[in-house]
């Protein structure tokens, strides 16, 4: 037996309620824009440039005299935090700023013996990474030219499938997504790299799989109720992909929680910002992608497309 959360179809009237959605929606992009320019974003070493080494000790790692060793060696910008197991305090990751001038190699080199000097105790050095500042930008443009790409490529792929009216409610629901995302890395300040960006990525096409096949019960409906108006059409289409929503972002959620709770430091960023992102891709779906075919005519655009389709030869 299939798994459903309603037994029979449930009658929620979204298209009723949908301009408390849209309200609700404005003001989060507002609120993410404003958090964008105002705090900006917590650039990880893939984008600045700059040193980032993870060592570890059998025995704690006293954090503040580290961070009072390495501070005043007229080295960039020095951060340190407890990474894995924090209670027990034996990782740390630690991040340097760079100038494009500077010899990568030689600091770290310095930073080795400055730990084995001031810490009397056997570091074991798991990671060493190297970014230029002028890689970083390229990283940073990269990064652009991807989400730009993706959101291209599916709206032409939602376009040829479906309605143009389709294609431009998913790329609103997306876009929208992607702000609520940047807001989110604004907001909480946890390091926006590589795996940020490949967070974005992965929601977009999560949120692109919901829209579809909402939108594959629309265009499934309208062919059934030619006569019934756009507004209950949608709200049935809706309530009918509902549990199969609900399901399908649950079951993701819970992974994500779980990476985010047992995933480490690494990939916490990309955990956290899953979670939310499927949450809020989930929102869009329903909120945003559909409802604003109401507004591009799609009924009016359908009808005269099978007109055309039934004229004779």
């Amino acid at each position: 037996m299939p798994i459903t959360l309603f037994p029979q179809r449930p009658t929620f009237d979204f298209m009723g309620k949908r301009w408390v959605g849209f309200i609700i929606s404005i003001a989060l992009t507002i609120a993410s824009i404003g958090l964008f320019f105002h705090k900006g974003l917590n650039l990880g070493i893939d984008f600045t440039g700059g040193i980032l080494m993870e060592i570890h000790n059998e025995e704690t790692i006293d954090l503040g005299k580290l961070r009072d060793v390495l501070g005043h060696q007229g080295f960039g910008e020095v951060s340190l935090q407890n990474i894995g197991d924090i209670a027990a305090g034996k990782d740390v990751m630690i991040r340097i700023q760079v100038s494009e001038n500077d010899d990568q190699s030689v600091i770290v080199n310095k930073v080795k013996a400055l730990i084995s000097e001031h810490i009397n105790a056997k570091i074991d050095y798991r990671k060493i990474d190297y970014v230029g500042p002028t890689v970083g930008q390229e990283l940073i443009e990269s990064g652009i030219y991807a989400v730009l790409s993706a959101f291209a490529c599916i709206m032409l792929y939602v376009w040829f499938r479906f309605e143009w009216q389709y294609g431009v409610g998913a790329i609103l629901a997306l876009v929208h997504d992607s702000i609520m995302i940047i807001g989110f890395f604004a907001l909480t300040r946890l390091e926006f790299g590589l795996t940020a960006v490949a967070a974005i990525l992965t929601i977009v096409g999560y949120s692109i799989n919901d829209s579809v096949v909402i939108y594959d019960r629309i265009r499934e409906n309208m062919r059934r109720f030619k006569k019934m108006p756009i507004s209950d059409l949608l709200n049935i289409s809706i309530n009918d992909t509902l549990s199969r929503t609900v399901l399908t972002a649950s079951t993701t959620l819970l992974a994500s929680i779980a990476l985010l709770i047992f995933g480490g430091e690494v990939i916490r960023a990309f955990s956290a910002a899953m979670v939310f992102g499927v949450i809020i891709g989930t929102y869009s779906s329903v909120v945003i992608s559909a409802p604003t075919l109401i507004y591009l005519n799609l009924r009016a655009a359908t009808e005269a497309k099978a007109e055309i389709g039934n004229e004779p030869a």
